[in-house]
């Protein structure tokens, strides 16, 4: 898995982000569905922020560099 940029997040989505186990941060990038692609890609160039107190990440698809998100509830 590559990642073209740093991310960058929010203050409140960088301590969202820290608190997911790193292999679990993985599989959450490697596993993002493209409504382009019509299935699951890697997300890259992605930003994260808080939205209604989850984390969403947004970014680009690894294969046809269209947009895609991705919504990690937290409890």
């Amino acid at each position: 898995m590559s990642v073209e940029s740093i991310p960058v997040y929010s203050a409140g989505a960088a301590k969202l982000w820290a608190a997911i186990p790193t292999q679990a941060r993985k599989l959450l990038l490697s596993n993002v569905w493209c409504g382009k692609c019509r299935h699951e890609v890697t997300i890259t160039n992605f930003s994260g922020a808080v939205k209604a107190g989850d984390l969403l990440l947004v970014g680009l698809c690894s294969e046809c560099r269209g947009d895609v998100a991705r919504v990690i509830e937290v409890d």
